[in-house]
């Protein structure tokens, strides 16, 4: 999507980046996602507190298609089937099974990533910036109701893409947490059995059900 209202004049600049646009460029991303079949992110993840002098940087991965996914991360990897959570921790050589409670599903699923401020939130433009050639537009959403954890996110949308590139959350224990997607990879082919859980994969591991 080309951004034409960029060439319009002042007044009409100020009009289009307001919430409404905010809006619409969140569900311009929405309607690209939804095309996809699935989808390969691979991201960097800081959290930061300097008051409390903490930085930790990590990489991980995430396939999705659906409700679906698998997780590689923190040296964890967690596998969704649709019904089924399994946490497979190699280092314990352990694996963790459990069935969300209904709802929970939903809240836990790493997919929500990608649509989690479709309700919820307040839009509202924000900065915008030039990454490696590519044009990235903050929205920064406000939690419609008080939470506990989470003074405001900043959304980093690629507009060329329609693709969400970085997400901010920024913590009333000022905690800085950010999610950059370094890498994505959509349709790619997939075993059909890709998430499925396969017990001779892991011989001797503890099964805790």
């Amino acid at each position: 999507m080309r951004f034409i209202f960029l060439l319009l004049g002042c007044s009409t600049v100020a009009l289009a980046q307001g919430p409404e646009q905010a809006k619409y460029l969140l569900n311009q991303v929405s309607v690209e996602i939804k095309k996809q079949k699935n989808l390969r992110l691979e991201f960097q993840y800081v959290l930061e507190n300097k008051e409390e002098q903490i930085k930790q940087e990590t990489e991980g991965k995430v396939t999705l298609a659906g409700d679906q996914y698998k997780l590689e991360f923190l040296e964890v990897i967690q596998l969704f089937d649709g019904k089924k959570t399994y946490t497979i921790v190699p280092e314990n050589e352990e694996i963790t099974v459990s069935i969300p409670e209904e709802g929970e599903a939903i809240s836990v699923n790493p997919s929500k990533l990608l649509s989690f401020y479709e309700e919820g939130y307040d839009y509202h433009w924000d900065i915008s910036q030039r990454v490696m050639g590519r044009y990235i537009q903050f929205v920064k959403l406000i939690p419609s109701e008080e939470n506990e954890d989470i003074q405001y996110l900043l959304l980093g949308i690629d507009v060329a893409k329609n693709s969400i590139y970085r997400l901010i959350e920024i913590g009333n224990n000022k905690t800085t947490t950010t999610l950059t997607i370094i890498n994505q990879e959509e349709n790619i082919s997939l075993p059909e059995d890709y998430f499925e859980f396969n017990s001779s994969e892991y011989p001797n591991f503890y099964i805790n059900n």
